[in-house]
């Protein structure tokens, strides 16, 4: 394949992501298991459900073929025009068409059946059951100007909200304490030790919450949702009613009154906040969209859930001592914060963790109730940082209609045709359990069902979803015309206007031709296979050692390159890759080496918050994290130009700008840090000069316009501390090993690492892959 054959391939498969929001790693599907195995990637689709659309909504209920197939009429179903009947494509049942369809024809067809709408969302006309709920948890334990900066962002979050959401407010550090925002007479709390774990039941009967509200599995009235009744009304108030009292309550949050020793931790009962909370929304607002806001200034170290003794000379975990089972509370807060995080995903409700400390707050323990429930995970070293405050606001970004961009209470379905099987997701869901045709036999991820909870949405959070190949092999049975295994993806969630929607995306592609079809090859999409075997890897460092995983990515990266090269056995030198397979090898040798496999020099709540990511982003996104990208910038060019992410790309004289998604970089060149500390910007003449140092923080900027969470910003020269962030991300092609000192590359940075370059790793694949052992 030439490189324009690629670039037109590419721009097709763009074309299906901006329409679908789908990324698949095979682009033709393999007919038997058999051929399935030989392609080492698996089948997969990273899918983004609310990425935004542009064709309108569709006000009415979707048409759906006969339980128990359940798929809807889509582009791709034959319909018999006279006997107003359409074949599901999925299972082949005949179902009627209803009757306002009755003057269908082939010129004539509903929107959800035009071949261009593979993708279509439909507002149902089923209200939610409440308004938005929001409960905001928050850490007293913290120093004055902390506290003080969050009680502000808190304040200024209201006017962000819809009128009608509801808002409540848990506070905790020594104690917990409820706030009855409704009493209006003076400030009331009901007030719960922090040193004690309390059953539900028992929180629910303290807070007076036993009467039942909402009853569960009610079906709501027609017309408007039916106004949140019950006693928890006392707790959460709309905004629009109850600002007043909301912003009151916030302002009066004083830091915790217990007083701490110098060589002690403050008691912060963190496990008892967030049950109690859980707790509070249970009982009135089951399957009713909510958030609980945890904002953690330290780590837990009372109760239920801590992470850390109160006293300071016992250092919180590191990831050594996990590796050597050296951690006292590690298993037991884990397991408490697991089996709250799937009563809250069996609620339908999300917990958000937002981390203002410069040490660590226990995300480790606590990634479950983010990673379960479709939350947002955000840290950060300070709640007075910008960082902190402007991806804070970004959590509430809204459309032109003026509704939060937010999904609530969200789950996922798969429908696939007979020659499919889906094996599982990874992605910030929990499984559903539900048993069908669909389900495969091996598991991948989350496994064993073809339906998934997310609870909490947004238009970036994507899924890989994988798949096997249900064809044993044997003779294919011939067909007229091509053959085309299909996907339906079903999305329904609570939108914020007040509605449910659905979002249905249906997926159709040719099945291979006889073994050896050249199609298979040339529909592979690397960057969506890399991403999909990220999230995979990720998934095993959970479970599995760090050298287990490495290992596993070089043995399917050797099998890859083995069955799709071209070579001469034995001979390396003769080794070449398809286009569309040449950049495949460098996004594994950046992944072996990225945050997400390598926990040197990260926290254990760094490696947490940074898989927590990488399995919420879509492709693009994701590609940046696995292997950064690096422009440059100088005196001879204009603009910026994309130079390789390696060594040999800092020279003295240029300023690069590295985005790894999660920090933006400016690193100067020797020779330019020289020139602006002695403030040649400033001088007459040398205008050329301040305009190359301010092109990349203007590309910065725009870089970081729509970024979630927000990136750290670094400026750095050469030579200074700050500049070991660029130097750990770029391949080392000149290391104190390779002898660059006098010889070849003067110019370029000498990185000290024993990690092998590129170039040693490429030529250890070509010898394996061409030897024909993996």
């Amino acid at each position: 394949m030439d490189q324009g054959q690629y670039e037109a391939l590419k721009d097709q498969w763009a074309e299906i992501e901006d329409r679908d929001g789908v990324r698949l790693s095979w682009n033709t599907f393999p007919s038997t298991r058999m051929e399935a195995s030989r392609l080492v990637v698996p089948v997969g689709a990273c899918l983004t459900p609310l990425k935004p659309l542009s064709n309108q909504l569709l006000q009415y209920d979707p048409v759906v073929c006969r339980a128990p197939c359940k798929a809807v009429l889509n582009p791709f179903c034959n319909v018999d025009v006279r006997a107003k009947i359409w074949i599901c494509p999925f299972c082949l049942q005949r179902n009627a068409l209803p009757r306002h369809y009755a003057d269908i024809s082939a010129e004539n067809v509903p929107p959800e059946m035009h071949s261009m709408n593979t993708t279509v969302e439909y507002r149902l006309p089923r209200p939610a059951p409440a308004p938005p709920i929001f409960v905001y948890v928050v850490d007293t334990c913290q120093e004055e100007d902390s506290l003080q900066a969050l009680k502000e962002t808190l304040v200024m979050s209201l006017s962000l909200l819809p009128a009608n959401a509801l808002v409540g407010l848990v506070t905790f550090g020594t104690n917990v304490a409820v706030h009855e925002i409704g009493y209006t007479e003076c400030s009331k709390s009901y007030v719960f030790r922090g040193s004690k774990d309390y059953p539900a039941k028992q929180v629910q009967e303290m807070l007076g919450l036993a009467a039942p509200g909402l009853r569960p599995n009610m079906p709501p009235q027609q017309g408007r949702p039916p106004p949140p009744m019950g006693p928890a009304a006392r707790f959460l108030l709309p905004v629009q009613q109850a600002e007043f009292q909301i912003t009151n309550a916030l302002e009066q949050m004083q830091k915790d009154p217990w007083p701490v020793a110098n060589d002690r931790r403050a008691l912060r009962s963190t496990g008892v906040a967030l049950s109690v909370a859980v707790g509070l929304l249970e009982t009135s607002f089951q399957n009713a969209g909510a958030r609980i806001m945890l904002f953690a200034g330290g780590p837990a170290t009372e109760g239920p859930g801590m992470v850390v003794g109160p006293e300071l000379r016992e250092p919180i975990r590191s990831h050594h001592d996990i590796d050597r089972d050296n951690v006292k509370y590690f298993k037991k807060a884990a397991k408490f914060y697991d089996t709250l995080s799937k009563r809250t995903a069996h609620n339908g409700h999300v917990i958000d963790i937002f981390a203002g400390c410069l040490d660590q707050v226990g995300l480790l323990e606590m990634k479950s109730l983010a990673n379960s429930t479709g939350g947002h995970m955000i840290l950060t070293d300070s709640f007075t940082s910008s960082q902190f405050k402007q991806s804070f606001i970004r959590v509430f970004e809204k459309d032109e209609n003026d509704n939060l961009l937010m999904g609530f209470n969200a789950s996922l379905e798969v429908v696939t045709t007979k020659e499919l099987k889906v094996t599982g997701l990874i992605g910030h869901a929990v499984s559903l359990n539900k048993k069908s045709s669909a389900v495969g036999e091996t598991e991948c991820g989350i496994g064993n069902t073809s339906a998934w909870k997310m609870c909490g949405i947004d238009p970036t959070a994507s899924y890989g979803v994988y798949f096997e190949i249900a064809n044993q092999g044997g003779p294919v049975p011939v067909q007229q015309g091509t053959q085309r295994g299909m996907m339906q993806f079903l999305t329904y969630y609570q939108h914020s206007s007040g509605q449910y929607h659905l979002r249905v995306t249906t997926v159709a592609r040719n099945l291979s031709g006889p073994a050896g079809d050249p199609a298979l090859a040339q529909s592979f999409d690397q960057e969506a296979a890399a991403v999909l075997m990220a999230r995979i890897a990720v998934f095993k460092a959970e479970v599995d050692d760090g050298p287990d995983v490495l290992r596993w990515v070089d043995r399917m990266l050797i099998r890859l390159c083995s069955r799709f090269a071209d070579y001469r056995k034995d001979d390396p030198t003769s080794f070449r890759l398809d286009k569309n397979f040449t950049l495949y090898p460098q996004f594994m040798f950046h992944l072996r080496r990225s945050q997400f496999l390598q926990v040197f020099n990260n926290s254990p709540d760094e490696t947490a918050f940074y898989r927590h990511v990488l399995n919420h982003e879509y492709v693009g996104d994701s590609l940046i994290m696995i292997q950064p990208t690096l422009d440059s910038y100088s005196l001879d060019q204009e603009g910026s130009v994309p130079v390789l992410l390696d060594s040999a790309s800092i020279q003295p004289n240029t300023i690069l700008l590295l985005d790894t998604f999660f920090q933006i970089l400016i690193f100067h060149g020797e020779t330019m840090a020289e020139w602006r500390k002695a403030g040649y910007q400033d001088q007459a003449g040398y205008e050329n000069f301040k305009a190359v140092l301010d092109a990349p923080k203007e590309d910065a900027r725009e870089l970081v316009q729509d970024r979630f969470p927000l990136p750290r910003f670094i400026i750095c020269d050469a030579g200074g501390s700050q500049a070991r962030f660029l130097l750990s991300k770029l391949n080392p092609s000149t290391t104190h090993a390779t002898g660059g000192y006098g010889g070849v590359s003067q110019t370029a940075q000498t990185i000290f690492t024993d990690d092998v370059s590129l170039q040693t790793f490429m030529d250890h694949l070509m010898k394996l892959a061409v030897s024909g052992s993996s």
